[in-house]
């Protein structure tokens, strides 16, 4: 699948996807410019020094990692707040939380997450939004509530998780790029070239369950551990 095929199934022909457009957006106030996933830490250590290496590194986070473990997690959160069991969509937010591997991963869910719903409850309302953040003391994680306000607002699913796979890998990018690691162009080339897994590993996700996730990113952990105590940062994790 090229890029215009990922771009028409995230718009699908309909008005229904394009609060997606919205959501994802660079302007959207969860702060996600603020993140690095850990890339910073991995370009401090010359991890990544080059395209080709930044390159790897996301086809394993995406493959492997964080873009497809939260991908199901999303998945998951849709479909329970579709079938309104907030009971079991309390525990999948729970365990959203409990996988991040280190401190700062879960800063950067937590907060992003809790800025979303915060968002999206004061422009975007919905039953479904207004009833899990009712129960959601301990915070949001990123993936949950945009799973909950697209059940809510009737945004389909794979729209849903390609969307925000494209937005996952567009952020790295941003984020290589600012640390200088790469250029704006080659960035470009970075998220076309990874067009392809992020339609497969979306779709593959639509069907998945919580006894799908798993994980072998222990590079991209590591250095996510190793953020928290660099000296000199950019980037909140």
């Amino acid at each position: 699948m090229g890029a215009q095929e990922v771009f028409d199934a995230i718009n699908d022909g309909s008005a229904a996807s394009l609060p997606l457009l919205a959501w994802l957006s660079p302007t959207f106030p969860v702060g996600a410019f603020a993140y690095s996933h850990g890339l910073e830490a991995a370009v401090e250590a010359a991890d990544i020094v080059d395209a080709d290496t930044l390159r790897e590194w996301l086809r394993d986070l995406l493959r492997h990692g964080a873009g497809r473990n939260d991908c199901i997690l999303l998945a998951a959160a849709w479909r329970a707040a579709k079938a309104g069991e907030f009971a079991g969509l309390a525990e999948l937010n729970g365990l959203a939380l409990a996988l991040a591997p280190s401190r700062e991963r879960l800063l950067e869910t937590r907060a992003q997450g809790d800025a979303f719903v915060a968002a999206i409850s004061a422009a975007w309302p919905c039953e479904e939004m207004t009833e899990f953040a009712a129960r959601e003391t301990a915070g949001a994680a990123y993936p949950i509530a945009l799973g909950v306000a697209a059940a809510g607002h009737g945004v389909p699913l794979e729209s849903t998780t390609r969307a925000f796979l494209l937005g996952f890998v567009s952020n790295l990018v941003s984020a290589a790029v600012r640390l200088g690691s790469i250029g704006q162009t080659d960035g470009q080339k970075i998220i076309a070239a990874s067009m392809r897994d992020v339609a497969a590993i979306a779709s593959a996700a639509r069907v998945a369950t919580p006894a799908d996730l798993g994980g072998a990113s222990m590079r991209s952990d590591i250095a996510s551990m190793r953020h928290e105590v660099q000296y000199s940062r950019l980037f909140r994790s």
